[in-house]
């Protein structure tokens, strides 16, 4: 018996290293599962809810998402690195997740870098600079010249110093010499409802977050952090214009824990690509508050990770944030 076995093994082992690629060509043949690190009914689960209906309707099997929010992105991250490789689990994450978390956090559980592979950027996700409605700030220039004025004591609510909006808002004014108060926020609602109120002068938080308040007319956008000005608002000035160069935007993208097969990896990357280039796709991806990415290959994300791993290094040290 021990030697029918033998000779079994031997038979089959020269298509073992044909494995993946036979598995590839019937995948997939079982439920797909999409981890986001944010609570339900976020702005990042309600994309990855849509994307992942699309794509099941593409495939025979559905993409299942899972939210495992909580530690800054860290328990979700954490789950998917040690998912298997098996091309039937993926990361649909933030950039704080791969990014900024690294120089944020003395140690991670997780190493964005080594831990997964890049399938595709989804979007981009632009930051506003907004005030109320009847505020006397008119632009950004009146809100450098009251801090210069008075340094320190112009307020602006954010998510806090170490996040994204708190991050750009402290870029923002150490590029114009002034300097901010931070009112931390943990809900992005409570923040805009105090600027609308009066209690705040200002506010930074992703489009996402605020769109709702600007349609509304509650709020206006003094300066958007994208290179350039956006479609939908073209009187709003670009943070560029004002700082030749400059650019904070985050965004979300599809990652497979390491080792994934490459051919899988690609064929998730084109048939995403596939959805997102759809007209009717596209514009429910801008109405989230994220700017679609219509063509970016594998090769293409990972040379953008790259850069956006360079780019943050530079940020933070101007900045003078340290890990904690």
């Amino acid at each position: 018996m021990q030697r029918r076995a033998f000779i079994g093994a031997a038979a089959l082992a020269p298509f073992a290293a044909h494995l993946p690629a036979l598995a590839q060509n019937g995948w997939p043949q079982r439920p797909v599962r999409w981890i986001v690190s944010s609570a339900a009914g976020s702005g990042p689960d309600i994309l990855a809810r849509y994307l992942a209906d699309q794509l099941g309707r593409k495939w025979p099997q559905p993409v299942i998402v899972e939210n495992r929010p909580g530690g800054q992105n860290v328990i979700g991250a954490q789950a998917a690195a040690r998912s298997a490789p098996d091309g039937y689990t993926y990361y649909f994450a933030t950039t704080a997740a791969m990014v900024t978390n690294v120089f944020t956090f003395k140690a991670l559980p997780y190493d964005p870098a080594k831990d997964f592979a890049p399938v595709r950027l989804v979007g981009r996700s632009p930051f506003i600079i907004a005030t109320a409605a009847g505020s006397p700030f008119k632009s950004l220039a009146d809100v450098v010249a009251q801090a210069k004025a008075n340094p320190g004591q112009v307020a602006i609510a954010t998510e806090g110093p170490k996040q994204f909006s708190g991050m750009l808002a402290d870029a923002v004014a150490s590029m114009a010499g002034v300097k901010l108060n931070h009112v931390p926020y943990t809900k992005a609602p409570e923040a805009l409802q105090d600027v609308v109120g009066g209690r705040t002068p200002l506010v930074c938080l992703p489009y996402a977050g605020i769109k709702a308040f600007l349609e509304s007319g509650q709020v206006r956008a003094l300066a958007v952090s994208t290179p350039r000005r956006l479609p939908d608002m073209p009187n709003v000035p670009a943070l560029s214009e004002t700082f030749p160069g400059f650019e904070y935007t985050g965004w979300n993208g599809l990652f497979a824990p390491a080792g994934t097969p490459a051919d899988i990896v690609a064929r998730v990357n084109r048939d995403l690509e596939a959805v997102v280039q759809q007209p009717e796709v596209a514009e429910r991806i801008k109405s989230l508050g994220s700017l679609p990415e219509t063509r970016m290959g594998v090769a293409e994300f990972e040379a953008f990770m790259k850069a956006e791993r360079e780019r943050w290094a530079g940020l933070v040290k101007t900045l003078g944030i340290s890990a904690e």
